[in-house]
């Protein structure tokens, strides 16, 4: 039983519970008396709904999961191959796994870095990162402007509370510890009985840095990766490689390259020099240093200069690496009559650390029937037990040249492309070679009359080749600037501590007592320690005298 008072306070009448709760469950009494009611938040409009989003999108916990969304996104990047990096690899893969590369195209994995899906996720993180970084920046500058905090009512509730006596009374105790304070980078305020001091500004500081040295590596890479490009060029002994789009074996544009952004210059291969060394344990050769020899003519003016493994070569406002090397022998073809038809050094691909390498000739013209030669070269080589050659050295001490000789159709003709290190042996009939029992060894100097009177083949002398990589990253500053802030702004981050520190003066005029409280914003556990120093420090020193705290 409850009681409630009438509008006649002289007489108080009993209330049954039931009755007094009979209006909340009645059908007809208004829902928000009803104790049956959900609960219901206040309805959002498009304005309160954006700003809601907005919150959300901004918060540091989300741009730590957009962060980790990036990385898992650039997984794909690496796993398979890349329009932009490895078109041939893209290319073998539509050959090898034709159903899984409709999968990958349509959710576009071979353009990952480009792709809608990575773009969304980049562009969200870069808004997230600024929307952070904003308010917190401008809140840190109004802290760097204030003052320290006051003293706090309660120091019971301190984590640091010391008290000594007032050495020299409380003016010069103050006078001490204010200057011990400022020895120690405190900003410090003093009152005629206290002192308020604040310590670790720069760890926010660190930490505003950090962030925006984040924001400085992705607007680097979204302003000017694009303007970026790289490209590959096998380059033979004597002969030039010049900085334009036709001289590039292959090519690799940024999405706003532009032909006319190439920067002319010249580069030509005076020499190549490895050295190897052998493994007595594994008879292996292993490589131990290579060294290009070039010429680079930029303008008016030439120099020579030296290219090695991660040692590249700056021209124009690109950098050349060497990728690898090899061997091209100096194949010439003849007619009958003895006119050349074909004379010039071929590319070979290495295929082991001995430089057994393979080869093709293609003569379209020239002779009665067009001409293909399926090469093995062998630097230093050996004839097996099998009859077959090796070779057993990487340095050309006896250089031989074998050849497969076909005749038929090259498909040249037909205007599309082809690849210069294949040759369709399947449509072409072999005429000399393995298996026809007419062998083709030819060492330098020595030639091959063609069965049929078709002509001659020479083995004429033998060069080395490179094979470059050059490449223009316009990131590369910004992103090298923005990375070394972000570390240096890490590591400040990491290593300060915020602290403030309260002095005050207690007890008499006689016996004064100096009260000293600190406090850590955040985990800090040489707060004790540290604050127990500048104590010390303060019972120690002079005002004309101050060591560091």
């Amino acid at each position: 039983m409850v009681t409630r008072p009438p509008s006649d306070a002289s007489s108080l009448q009993p209330v049954d519970l039931a009755d007094a709760m009979s209006g909340f469950d009645s059908p007809d009494a208004p829902r928000k008396n009803r104790l049956d009611s959900p609960i219901r938040g206040p309805k959002l409009g498009p304005l309160e709904f954006l700003r809601w989003v907005w919150r959300v999108l901004t918060s540091m916990r989300t741009a730590i999961i957009l962060l980790v969304l990036v990385a898992f996104a650039s997984i794909p990047g690496s796993l398979v191959p890349q329009r932009s990096s490895d078109p041939n690899g893209v290319s073998i893969f539509r050959d090898t796994n034709p159903e899984l590369f409709r999968f990958y195209e349509s959710i576009q994995l071979f353009d990952t870095f480009t792709s809608v899906w990575f773009s969304s996720i980049y562009l969200l993180l870069f808004v997230s990162l600024i929307g952070c970084i904003v308010p917190r920046t401008l809140y840190h500058w109004r802290i760097l402007r204030a003052e320290p905090a006051a003293e706090p009512t309660s120091w019971a509730r301190l984590p640091f509370r010391r008290s000594e006596k007032a050495t020299g009374g409380s003016a010069t105790a103050l006078d001490r510890a204010e200057a011990v304070l400022r020895k120690a980078h405190y900003r410090v305020v003093r009152d005629r009985t206290s002192i308020r001091a604040e310590f670790g500004y720069l760890r926010e500081t660190g930490n505003l840095i950090f962030h925006i040295a984040l924001i400085g590596i992705l607007t680097t890479l979204a302003a000017t990766g694009g303007y970026g490009w790289s490209g590959q060029r096998v380059i033979i002994e004597g002969q030039t490689f010049t900085n334009q789009l036709a001289s590039y074996d292959t090519f690799h544009p940024g999405s706003w390259f532009a032909e006319q952004n190439l920067h002319p210059y010249a580069v030509s291969l005076k020499s190549f020099t490895p050295k190897y060394t052998r493994d007595a344990t594994k008879d292996v050769w292993m490589p131990i240093d290579f060294t290009a020899t070039v010429t680079v003519t930029e303008g008016n003016s030439s120099r020579e200069a030296t290219l090695k493994v991660n040692e590249p070569l700056v021209a124009g406002d690109s950098q050349m690496y060497l990728l690898g090397n090899g061997f091209a022998p100096v194949i010439t073809v003849r007619d009958p009559g003895g006119t050349i038809v074909f004379d010039q050094p071929v590319v070979f691909l290495s295929q082991d650390s001995n430089l057994t390498s393979v080869g093709v000739v293609k003569v379209p013209d020239g002779l009665s029937e067009q001409l293909g030669l399926q090469g093995f070269f062998y630097p230093s080589a050996v004839a097996l037990d099998s009859g077959a050659l090796s070779s057993n050295n990487p340095e050309p001490t006896n250089p031989t040249v074998t050849f497969n000789v076909y005749t038929g159709d090259l498909g040249l003709d037909s205007g599309a492309g082809a690849n210069v290190f294949q040759l369709p042996v399947e449509s072409l009939t072999q005429i000399a070679g393995r298996h026809t029992g007419t062998e083709v060894v030819l060492s330098p100097g020595d030639t091959f009359e063609l069965p049929g009177g078709l002509g001659s083949i020479e083995f004429t002398s033998l060069r080395r080749f490179i094979g470059v990589e050059i490449r223009h990253d316009p990131t590369q500053m910004g992103v090298g600037l923005s990375t070394f802030f972000l570390v240096a702004g890490l590591l400040a981050s990491l290593g300060t501590r915020r602290r403030r520190v309260w002095i005050r003066v207690r007890g008499t005029a006689r016996a004064p007592q100096l009260e000293w409280g600190g406090m850590s914003r955040g985990d800090d556990p040489r707060l004790d320690v540290a604050l127990d120093r500048l104590m010390e420090n303060a019972r120690q020193t002079s005002t004309d005298r101050v060591t560091g705290a």
